[in-house]
């Protein structure tokens, strides 16, 4: 590891760490006692954006130093990937669910698997997850390994982070989601737990996740100065 790459790994550990303690039962109990949910999610949202925005400088900043080379396999990995990241990130913030924000106050009566919370219980999740491993895979370099791995690693660990969490807060009621879903897309599904349910996908979520996809990519060259497209 090298001194100019310190910046950079500091502002993901802060980041990625931060989330977790904030996240804490313990902390966030004693944050809410003090200034109530509402300004405890705007502390938490303030918190994620800076220390967000401080990673991505940092990141730019980091110097280029080669891990695997960029073959041609792995750029054509982001075209592949993302239009189904773009899905599940769509779908899961559309989707009611008891791993989304203020899920946890959810009755049991509405607390059950519908639409892509057949597939997985954490969409939105998987959807960071696929964003930063296909982001990762074509650059190769030490940077985005620190960059793109810190953010799936919060995202997978998140999951597990939050399905605890959620435990605790609902209580018998966490039973029956738990039961008739999974962590791992069409796990559930697979063991024969539960049916996805296409109907409470729907087209819509499907057009709208496709047409996110469409959208990140024209803007893509002009926001991040390198195009998407992979060539050769």
């Amino acid at each position: 590891m090298t001194n100019s790459l310190q910046p950079l790994l500091i502002a993901m550990s802060t980041f990625v760490i931060g989330h977790f303690v904030l996240a804490s039962l313990p902390v966030r109990h004693a944050a809410i006692g003090m200034i109530g949910v509402n300004g405890f999610r705007i502390l938490f949202s303030i918190f994620a954006l800076a220390t967000l925005v401080w990673a991505v400088r940092a990141y730019i900043a980091a110097p280029y130093a080669e891990l695997w080379a960029q073959t041609a396999a792995l750029r054509h990995i982001p075209a592949m990937v993302m239009p189904l990241a773009c899905i599940l990130a769509v779908a899961g913030a559309s989707t009611r669910n008891v791993t989304s924000v203020g899920g946890e106050t959810m009755t049991p009566e509405d607390a059950t698997a519908r639409g892509i919370v057949t597939v997985t219980r954490h969409p939105l999740m998987w959807g960071f997850v696929l964003w930063a491993l296909a982001h990762l895979a074509p650059n190769g370099d030490a940077a985005s390994v620190i960059f793109f791995g810190g953010l799936a690693v919060l995202s997978l660990v998140g999951m597990a982070h939050i399905d605890r969490r959620r435990q605790v807060t609902m209580d018998s009621a966490w039973g029956p989601m738990a039961l008739t879903t999974s962590v791992v897309p069409f796990l559930a599904c697979m063991q024969g737990r539960t049916k996805i349910d296409w109907e409470g996908i729907g087209l819509t979520r499907l057009a709208m996740g496709i047409a996110l996809y469409a959208l990140l990519l024209m803007a893509h060259e002009w926001a991040i100065g390198v195009s998407p497209m992979p060539m050769g």
